[in-house]
């Protein structure tokens, strides 16, 4: 532990500052990060943001924001690392605290740009039934004449099959066949040949 101290007091104050800020914020990093694999996130109520909202910032609006708890230990990782290790190529303190920012600054913008690309990915499996007229389907269950009793049919929404029931017009339709669907009232399509 001497030696340790030793070490960081033989150091310049700008570089001391740098560790400090390394250290803290990649601990706190990894704690985030840690928290995040095993599930505990904004989303069960054990946040370590501290934000509001949607769990995720610290603006009362609660829309995704670059000044996030998270961009903020981003950046300051980015800040601590890069002061420290590009200490040497770079002699002024001036000009290296400015590049240390710049690179903050990129750390702490990953985040947000990150989030949004992954937000992309996600999908979302309701549909309104309404949006199924006009569009093709095939009878899964034999659909009886006029409206005297439901079948199904299967029908593709927003890129997923949705099974619904289904009444006809005029003629019985059988398994297999491929309808129009021509109406939706409730949760019952009404198809045609």
């Amino acid at each position: 532990m001497d030696s340790l101290q030793t070490w960081f007091s033989s150091l310049e104050t700008a570089q001391q500052f740098y560790w400090v800020i390394a250290i803290i914020s990649s601990v706190i990093f990894i704690i985030q990060t840690l928290l995040t694999f095993i599930g505990i996130d904004a989303v069960d109520g054990a946040d370590m943001d501290f934000d509001t909202a949607d769990g995720d910032t610290m603006d009362a609006g609660g829309a995704m924001s670059l000044f996030s708890v998270r961009s903020l230990v981003n950046f300051a990782v980015g800040f601590g690392w890069s002061g420290i290790t590009l200490r040497e190529s770079i002699g002024n303190g001036i000009v290296l605290t400015i590049v240390s920012f710049v690179i903050g600054v990129a750390f702490g913008a990953m985040y947000p740009y990150m989030k949004k690309k992954l937000m992309k990915l996600e999908t979302n499996g309701s549909y309104k039934i309404a949006d199924c007229v006009g569009k093709q389907a095939d009878v899964y269950l034999r659909i009886p004449a006029s409206g005297q009793g439901r079948g199904k049919v299967q029908v593709s929404i927003n890129g997923s099959i949705h099974e619904i029931d289904a009444i006809s017009v005029d003629e019985e339709i059988p398994t297999g066949a491929r309808v129009t669907i021509i109406k939706a009232e409730g949760n019952v399509l009404t198809v045609k040949p």
